[in-house]
């Protein structure tokens, strides 16, 4: 008894003196962490590097940014100011937020920083991307796609993008459940995407199959670039190898298929707009073009409508406001959208419809900001950021902190009315779609595609929230309810009455 007594306590002191070991090596291999990335300081700049921490070595902070989602940068911001160093996905980075601050990285563009996203978003996007290419190459790929959001072009997709709008808000208001609004947005974005943008005859069955994959490809596009079985990573890459081969083989039909066509498509057009200046699109760069309009227009799209129906939802009196702006425009008569009148130019007229969609984009700014690398030592805010590291400017966060906005927390359309027009001081304050030479393509179709909704939710749809509260919102990959959003739709008939599914005309008949 003695002896086994003995033993343990002998076990137990062998466990402790390893813990104590392991205690100790991590001690000392983090804090080698942080002086090996203090080492990178330029020794010709007399300014310190941004304060901050770089967490674990090879891990840096990323599971804590997955998990914290809006703490983390706010509760850094708080302990080290608007630039801080932190170390995500792979790379040392150092975020910034601030109108001023924000302004001196976009303006300085190929001569401050060059664009660079995380390692695993650049391999699993492409190489022959716009968001990917810098210099001359990023000049002319702009021109390339900038063709495709003109003013003639988006007038071509309107109808479409309307028919695929009213379709879906058919299917959701005769479910008898309540839908998820995130879920089911993503299906929206990535079919507009598909048949509007792309112009593919995909069947259905295909398309939704096509849609799991693209799913997994994007929850995988910002993550550890740890190329192992399992890995998000690799399941990234499988993904867009999946949907690679899907998009040839989509092309090459569409290529031989152009005869018959009522408009030109983003596709036609990307493809006459290489021809014209002066270089045929390759079939590689078809799918990373395709596959890059495809992102582009579904994850940040699909966030903002949802957060566009979560605000109509908790604010009736803005959802009236809009009504009667359409019927002030006489687009709304007798609880019934007037087909005829809806245009590209009328859609602009419509004021309270842009300051409601400038005021979703402003407080839920889908993605929280872009990546560069830095070209050469610079001085922001009082610190050196030295020349190879990475910086990300918040997007988010400057919304958040900017003095021009009064009650920045409050979902208030009217603060960019004519009355008050807030935004008017300072164009760095508000920039949902990024700025400088690299401001987005496509947030004409973007904002195209969240009025087109916003007008037949308006019009043609009663919705309510199928829970109790409303649910929280994480910010990755990009901002989005948790639960999804679960709102009950009810289809409505042109006069505004509910229209009822089978189940319910039968209980009606009963009772």
């Amino acid at each position: 008894m003695l002896f086994a007594g003995f033993e343990l306590l002998s076990a137990l002191a062998t466990a402790a003196a390893c813990l104590a070991s392991l205690t100790l090596l991590l001690a000392v291999s983090q804090q080698l962490w942080q002086l090996r990335w203090a080492a990178t300081r330029d020794k010709s700049c007399k300014l310190p590097i941004p304060k901050g921490t770089m967490g674990f070595p090879l891990v840096g902070e990323t599971f804590h940014w997955l998990l914290q989602g809006p703490g983390f940068q706010s509760s850094r911001r708080e302990k080290y100011g608007n630039v801080f160093k932190t170390h995500l996905l792979g790379r040392p980075l150092i975020r910034v937020t601030g109108a001023e601050n924000v302004r001196k990285i976009l303006m300085g563009e190929h001569s401050l920083v060059s664009t660079e996203w995380p390692r695993s978003t650049r391999l699993l996007l492409g190489p022959n991307t716009v968001a990917n290419s810098i210099g001359d190459v990023h000049r002319h790929k702009r021109k390339v796609f900038s063709k495709i959001f003109s003013h003639e072009a988006l007038e071509s997709y309107l109808p479409k993008i309307r028919l695929v709008i009213q379709e879906t808000l058919r299917v959701w208001g005769r479910n008898p459940e309540p839908i998820n609004v995130y879920h089911e947005a993503q299906k929206l974005t990535f079919h507009m995407a598909i048949r509007v943008l792309l112009g593919f005859r995909i069947l259905d069955g295909e398309l939704n199959q096509m849609f799991e994959v693209y799913q997994q490809f994007v929850e995988n596009v910002f993550s550890l670039p740890v190329d192992l079985p399992f890995s998000g990573y690799r399941k990234g890459i499988r993904a867009r190898e999946i949907l690679q081969k899907v998009l040839e083989k989509a092309i090459r039909e569409k290529l031989q298929n152009l005869q018959g066509k009522d408009y030109l498509d983003a596709l036609d057009l990307l493809i006459e707009s290489g021809k014209e200046y002066g270089k045929e699109l390759t079939m590689q760069e078809l799918k990373d073009g395709t596959l890059e309009l495809i992102f582009a227009a579904y994850a940040t799209t699909a966030s903002a409508s949802t957060s566009l129906i979560m605000q109509l939802l908790k604010h009736p009196s803005v959802l009236e406001k809009l009504r009667e702006e359409l019927r002030s425009k006489s687009l709304l008569h007798n609880g019934c959208l007037c087909e005829g009148a809806l245009q590209l130019e009328t859609i602009h007229s419509l004021q309270y419809l842009d300051c409601v969609i400038k005021e979703v984009l402003r407080l839920f700014t889908p993605i929280s900001g872009g990546y560069r690398t830095v070209l050469q030592t610079f001085e922001l805010d009082g610190f050196q950021i030295p020349k190879g590291w990475s910086i990300m400017y918040s997007i988010r966060d400057t919304h958040d902190t900017a003095p021009v906005f009064k009650d920045v927390d409050v979902f208030d359309p009217d603060r960019f009315g004519q009355d008050r027009s807030e935004d008017k001081d300072g164009r760095f304050h508000y920039l949902p779609f990024g700025g400088g030479v690299r401001t987005c393509l496509g947030k004409h179709l973007a904002k195209l595609f969240l009025k087109m909704l916003a007008i037949e939710l308006a019009s043609t749809s009663r919705f309510e929230l199928a829970t109790r509260t409303f649910p929280p919102v994480t910010l990755v990959p990009v901002v989005h309810p948790v639960d999804g959003l679960k709102v009950k739709f009810f289809g409505l008939d042109s006069n505004q009455n509910e229209i009822l599914t089978e189940r319910e005309a039968m209980l009606g008949a009963t009772v």
